[in-house]
């Protein structure tokens, strides 16, 4: 199983890389006013899948550490009163009854 995901992600990567050589053109953002930037297309392309994945990742963060926080307040120890000892019953004690 472990080669068919190593040769998975190596066919993406080929993909990707074949993508980016053929699309290796400047694009050119209007930002605001007269300000513009250009930009290969892979590299856009490439932070914009990043800046999408941003929020899923911020909340899939989130909501280990809250189930983490969970956890940790239900394996703290109890703390509980030493145990009280019980009184030992002896034979001497039999012998003094009437």
């Amino acid at each position: 199983m472990r080669f068919l995901m190593t040769l998975w992600w190596m066919v993406v990567a080929v993909v990707i890389g074949i993508f980016s050589y053929r699309n290796w053109d400047d694009v050119t953002l209007a930002l605001w006013g007269p300000l513009q930037a250009d930009i290969k297309l892979p590299l856009l392309m490439a932070l914009m899948i990043a800046l999408g994945a941003l929020p899923v990742w911020l909340v899939m963060r989130g909501r280990l550490w809250a189930v983490k926080r969970k956890l940790m307040v239900h394996e703290r120890p109890i703390v509980t009163a030493p145990p009280v000892p019980m009184p030992v019953h002896t034979e001497s004690e039999d012998t003094l009854a009437p």
